[in-house]
């Protein structure tokens, strides 16, 4: 359910509603919107308990939550999330971009790039530290040496940092060093993984699954929502099909659809998403053109070099191109690249 509280609600009624929420068993949320506050009570529901909540003060009506995802759900809240960092702001009107190698090869690789990105108009760096690899004897990163690496280039360049985090054992040591948190595409249903990136507060990026539904991504996002983060990111990248001719297919009707069921902000992966860098420029104009709230590119000063992805990794004149290009088509459909 959701409370919904008049529009001159005080903050006394409602902490105490909120209160009042917990009191009866269930957990409360409490989002904060343009024109009003509403508390959403998750958990088991009893006929009584509406009646409870309707009654107290301050409210304005008590109304079902009828998306199985609640507090990621439009039901909850109506305008969109924005996912604020250092200088990177994502969603509502604003589109993101993070860019960067694949994985932290050396300081002069990524400083180089950080460097670039910046000034081609990237407000976030992005570089695994870790890697998952399907197989095990493929590059798997630096770790905390290339965490040290990225917390060197935003020190020198003000970017926000984005990296993945594999495991609740890393969470911590991740989130020392990163400004966002990126949960991979194989770790999408890993809920203890969730639970934990969602009990830190640190903004979340959350890539769908490869073979996920629409509706297991967003319940997915509902794992972090609930322990109370409410920074999440969600990230189309792609997913398996039949073809062959990408590395996965890249559904850029997840852009409005998930706009039309959450509140949350819609970032596209066209690098992953299709596996070709001469394919990654078009998708990412086209990406902006379907309105999505951010993107996240692969960037490598050298890619035929490059330790992982260099076969679809943009080199420097091509991001700086596609930068131009994104940022017509954002202003063209009233958004700002940032």
């Amino acid at each position: 359910m959701i409370v919904v509280m008049d529009k001159g609600a005080t903050p006394d009624q409602i902490k105490h509603m909120a209160e009042r929420v917990e009191s009866l068993g269930l957990k409360s949320h409490v989002i904060q919107g343009t024109e009003r506050t509403v508390i959403a009570a998750i958990g088991e529901k009893r006929a009584e308990m509406k009646e409870s909540l309707a009654s107290g003060p301050g409210v304005e009506d008590v109304v079902p939550i009828l998306a199985p995802y609640k507090v990621a759900s439009r039901e909850v809240k109506k305008e969109p999330t924005q996912v604020v960092v250092r200088d990177l702001k994502v969603g509502a009107g604003m589109v993101g971009v993070m860019a960067g190698p694949c994985s932290v090869e050396s300081e002069e690789q990524i400083i180089t790039t950080a460097r670039a990105v910046k000034a081609a108009g990237a407000t976030a760096l992005r570089g695994g530290a870790f890697k998952p690899r399907t197989s095990p004897y493929s590059f798997q990163g630096m770790k905390e040496a290339g965490l040290k690496l990225l917390a060197a280039a935003r020190e020198e360049t003000g970017l926000a940092i984005v990296t993945e985090v594999m495991s609740t054992e890393d969470v911590e040591l991740v989130a020392k060093y990163t400004d966002v948190l990126q949960v991979g595409a194989r770790n999408m249903q890993n809920y203890r993984l969730l639970e934990a990136v969602g009990q830190t507060r640190t903004p979340v990026l959350l890539k769908r699954g490869p073979s996920a539904t629409m509706e297991e991504f967003l319940l997915a996002a509902e794992y972090i929502l609930n322990e109370g983060n409410p920074n999440v990111m969600l990230c189309e990248r792609g997913i398996r099909t039949f073809e062959a001719h990408t590395r996965f297919t890249l559904p850029l009707a997840s852009v409005p659809y998930l706009h039309h069921k959450t509140h949350l902000p819609v970032v596209i992966d066209p690098s992953h998403g299709t596996g070709h860098t001469y394919l990654v420029p078009d998708m990412a104009v086209a990406s902006v053109a379907a309105g999505c709230d951010g993107l996240i590119l692969e960037v490598h000063p050298d890619p035929e070099r490059a330790m992982s992805d260099g076969y679809q990794s943009l080199n420097i004149p091509q991001f700086e191109e596609t930068m131009k290009r994104c940022r017509a088509v954002a202003t063209a459909v009233g958004k700002t690249l940032s």
